[in-house]
């Protein structure tokens, strides 16, 4: 087989797998004979793992240690998405936590004791690895030294079922910024891959200009992308704006997830940033996950999964408050 896989053969297969939301479903066409074959058996080659059915959560800025206006709620939306992952029935192989795990705090000890009941809530997770990258309200007051401590590397990489994952860091530096120094090593990380290699890039602030005015942007994300223009697959998955957005430049594909805290207006619609407001009847309006399936059956068209928009709400039935999840939104993509 010729070295160069032809791009959208390749998503066809990868393209479902890497899909949006806060599950993922990574189930290339992996059949035996055919394109498909021949791609996975290039894939294995060159990367040294075979692509393997496999899914994975994202979560973000879950703010631990937030307790207020806009929303009282502290760690429940949190703790919730935590018993819901743990409810599914094809459980997760991972869960990727794309910054602002804790809300900053200038108080003697109180910051780590925000990245302890961080950790307490996460280690509740039934997969068999957490990652986490941080936000500015983990690192921004001390360059990352306490989420270090907490937590390992600010930024790294690692490989899971032929899936290269890396988690940058584009808050440590007290500004927007991954910095030159981040973007050699991931030069040097991707130097061995073959530019159809499935790369999941997740990170917390994103790598484009989404709204520059409202920090909603990375100083150096061009040169980051740069470095992966290369690469057919990429997905870069990235927090901070507290609200579903899509976006595709080139090959690659961003996608935001929603906070798991309170939410932001569109900025399409309005210049003022201020997060929407609290609801009592509904606590969790605009908080949740967003669920990815992939078809399944005989004649189902591939790339194109059903997606199910899942948000968690508070209502109250015989006598007690009780927390359920109802399908918000189903669609086909």
């Amino acid at each position: 087989m010729s070295d160069r896989v032809d791009r959208r053969s390749f998503l066809k297969i990868a393209g479902t797998s890497l899909g949006i939301g806060a599950l993922y479903s990574v189930a290339p066409l992996l059949g035996a004979d055919g394109e498909a074959g021949e791609v996975a058996r290039s894939l294995w080659k060159k990367n040294g793992e075979r692509l393997k059915p496999f899914s994975f959560v994202q979560l973000s800025d879950t703010h631990v240690g937030f307790n207020g206006p806009p929303d009282p709620l502290g760690t429940q939306a949190f703790e919730r998405a935590v018993e819901m992952i743990n409810g599914l029935r094809h459980r997760p192989d991972l869960v990727l936590v794309s910054g602002d795990l804790t809300h900053d705090s200038e108080k003697a000890g109180e910051h780590a004791e925000r990245m302890r009941r961080f950790k307490e809530i996460a280690g509740r997770l039934k997969v068999s690895a957490v990652h986490c990258i941080p936000g500015e309200h983990d690192a921004g007051l001390d360059g990352g030294a306490l989420f270090r401590d907490a937590f390992g590397p600010t930024y790294y990489a690692f490989d899971h079922r032929g899936v290269h994952f890396i988690g940058l860091d584009n808050v440590s530096r007290a500004k927007p910024e991954v910095g030159p120094e981040q973007i050699a090593w991931l030069k040097k990380d991707l130097a061995r891959f073959p530019a159809s290699a499935p790369i999941v890039v997740f990170t917390h602030r994103p790598l484009f200009d989404l709204k520059p005015e409202w920090e909603w942007f990375t100083s150096d994300g061009d040169e980051v992308m740069n470095v992966l223009t290369p690469y057919q697959n990429v997905t870069v998955l990235y927090g901070h704006i507290h609200r579903h957005h899509e976006h595709t430049a080139g090959a690659a594909r961003h996608l935001a997830a929603r906070s798991l805290i309170w939410a932001f207006p569109d900025p399409a619609t309005t210049d003022d940033k201020k997060p929407l407001p609290f609801d009592k009847d509904q606590p969790f309006k605009n908080l949740g996950l967003r669920i990815v399936e992939e078809p399944k059956g005989r004649g189902a068209e591939p790339g194109r999964p059903t997606i199910n928009e899942v948000e968690l709400t508070m209502r109250e039935y015989a006598g007690t408050v009780g927390i359920n999840q109802f399908l918000k939104e189903g669609a086909s993509r």
